[in-house]
């Protein structure tokens, strides 16, 4: 079978160095509620054309100790506007990072992609730290 020319293209995604998300303790770490952001403007850029991708990325967390800090949020998504990424690792990238940084009980991350090629993409993950799920 021939290679295809993605081959490698994201190779080291897990390891590509992102923007600090900081965190807030949270006054509520015994009651159990969930957060829900949604963020209709995220842009990153296809790494094979270099063309631009548009979604909506709607997150929902349950926190535990400590809450997202929104504005460095939007710094760290704002990051990802001149970098080349799949959907699909974008989505699982940013769920990597948000855990790291503020360690919620549940999050669930869903990128709905605008449609590129005929093609319309959506992506979820998640996270369950009771389900012993872990983060790269």
């Amino acid at each position: 079978m021939a290679k295809s020319s993605y081959e490698n293209l994201q190779k080291k995604v897990r390891s590509l160095k992102t923007p600090a998300i900081e965190s807030w303790k949270n006054q509520y770490p015994d009651r159990e509620y969930t957060i829900d952001l949604t963020i209709p403007e995220f842009t990153c850029v296809c790494p094979k054309t270099g063309q631009p991708d548009f979604a909506t990325l709607y997150l929902s967390y349950a926190p535990g100790n400590k809450c997202v800090e929104l504005k460095s949020f939007k710094m760290y998504m704002n990051f990802y506007r001149g970098i080349g990424i799949f959907h699909e690792h974008a989505v699982n990238k940013i769920l990597d990072d948000f855990v790291k940084a503020c360690a919620p009980r549940r999050a669930h991350l869903t990128g709905d992609f605008n449609m590129r090629g005929g093609i319309h993409t959506v992506v979820t993950a998640g996270y369950d730290v009771e389900k012993g799920m872990t983060v790269a």
